[in-house]
């Protein structure tokens, strides 16, 4: 189904109106998210996602409707391990409550960019060259054992390549000077450590998008629907994090879930060629991995998450 060019135009003009209104009228003045607020847009985001999924489900039925969900559920749930990746980055430069929104703003701003020239060239190049979705679906499964596997590694921004590069160019301050990005000294301008902030935070979602973008391309290859479930995902990224900060860590069974959700959409891709798994299925699949890995995670925390332990 080829989408009217009017209806790209209408879904960008959303977006932008919602950036502008999410900045520039309710976080115009900067301060501290709290729970609450974070749980309020979070339902927000959410309930607009529902809606639009209900548009696409009228306008374009069932099918695209379900490949949308599995798409958003997909792009939610992987986004959920980037939170972790958050969480050190902001302790690890002491990045007070009160500026982390403004980071998380302009990082995902930049992750919008990103992901579009991602979703249009993985369409692109699976149109053209069908045989990719096994390269895909392979290194999907790769990422899948390779986050049962890996252990969790500080965060160290000094050794992120891009920070690297950004230092030999242009001179960095020492200390914070409050929500800037830059400021000026003696005549000469200087990055502040709030910007490498967000360079560390889109250079994360850059390596993030390398596993998630294939996932979704699992169970679509409609460019509007690809493109249309990770706005809504990441457009909710920003309150889902304050809304789960506080508590992300007590949820340690979630990694394997999400190592087993990028196993099992990377079987999906490899086995296309002879074997469809339905779209109904695989959002069943992602829906109870989800709910066993939180489960588990409750019924069996870690020890030492034990009061008297």
């Amino acid at each position: 189904m080829v989408i009217d060019i009017y209806v790209w135009i209408a879904f960008l003009a959303f977006v932008v109106f919602m950036l502008i209104l999410d900045l520039g009228v309710f976080h115009r003045n900067q301060h501290e998210v709290k729970v609450k607020e974070a749980l309020l847009w979070s339902a927000v985001w959410i309930s607009m996602a529902l809606i639009f999924n209900y548009g696409i489900y009228y306008f374009m039925g069932k099918e695209k409707a379900l490949e949308f969900l599995a798409g958003y559920l997909i792009e939610k749930s992987l986004s959920i391990d980037n939170l972790f990746v958050f969480i050190m980055l902001f302790a690890f430069f002491d990045v007070k409550a009160v500026y982390q929104h403004k980071v998380l703003f302009w990082g995902i701003l930049g992750a919008l960019i990103l992901r579009a020239i991602f979703i249009f060239a993985g369409v692109a190049l699976i149109s053209k060259f069908h045989w990719i979705i096994y390269v895909f679906g392979g290194f999907l499964i790769y990422s899948g054992f390779k986050m049962i596997l890996s252990k969790n590694e500080k965060t160290d921004p000094d050794k992120n390549p891009l920070v690297k590069l950004f230092k030999r160019f242009f001179p960095v301050t020492e200390k914070m000077h409050g929500g800037n990005f830059f400021v000026k000294i003696d005549g000469k301008r200087f990055a502040t450590p709030l910007f490498i902030v967000l360079l560390v935070v889109e250079f994360t979602d850059l390596i993030f998008a390398v596993d998630s973008i294939p996932a979704i391309l699992a169970v679509s290859n409609d460019t509007f629907i690809i493109f249309t479930s990770n706005v809504f995902a990441i457009l909710g990224l920003r309150s889902l994090y304050f809304a789960l900060a506080g508590i992300a860590k007590y949820f340690h069974y979630l990694k394997y879930g999400l190592s087993a959700i990028l196993v099992f959409v990377g079987i999906k891709m490899v086995v296309a060629g002879f074997f469809k798994i339905p779209v109904t299925a695989s959002l069943f699949v992602i829906i109870g991995i989800l709910v066993v890995s939180i489960v588990l995670s409750v019924v069996f925390p870690k020890k030492e998450e034990i009061v008297g332990l």
